[in-house]
């Protein structure tokens, strides 16, 4: 009988100590749900400012599509309404454009729409050229800003410079 006495109080030492050790974890799931969900809005706070300026992005892109179509518009040759023009080379085509041409067009249109920059902190033009004479290209860059900035984004807070080129050729 001593051997099962012996064996009750071996089971009921384990028996406490795993009741007892359960005890102890109560606490721990509170502290792991609470680094979960920090870490999932963190998450969440880095792709939606990821989003954010993914769509900046593309506006300035579009932007770009624009004003090098516009730009591609601009005659550089006063004389192209004169009486008798057109009669030239059939091979050549196009407008003729030069790089001030374009330069110019592209200033004036970013002038004049004013509402197509507002979402952007600022834009440079950065190129505006056309390097056959008959294309324009543009490329322009604009500061943004992330939309939320908290501790893990806070090395972009004064903004992210972007960049979009884009060429169009006259017809």
């Amino acid at each position: 009988m001593s051997g099962v006495r012996w064996l009750r109080v071996v089971v009921r030492r384990v028996v406490g100590r795993v009741r007892g050790a359960a005890g102890d974890d109560s606490g721990q799931v509170l502290l792991l749900t609470l680094c979960f969900v920090t870490v999932a809005l963190l998450l969440v706070l880095v792709v939606a400012a990821a989003t954010g300026v993914h769509l900046e992005r593309k506006r300035l892109v579009a932007l770009a599509d624009v004003v090098a179509l516009d730009a591609s518009d601009a005659i550089a040759d006063p004389g192209y309404f004169a009486p008798g023009a057109g009669q030239g080379d059939p091979d050549r085509g196009g407008l003729p454009l030069s790089d001030a041409s374009v330069r110019a067009a592209v200033d004036a249109y970013l002038a004049e729409h004013a509402d197509a920059t507002a979402s952007f902190v600022e834009v440079r033009v950065l190129e505006a050229t056309s390097p056959d004479g008959r294309s324009a290209h543009v490329r322009l860059g604009a500061l943004v800003r992330v939309p939320v900035v908290g501790v893990v984004l806070q090395p972009w807070s004064e903004g992210i410079t972007l960049e979009a080129g884009s060429s169009s050729r006259s017809s």
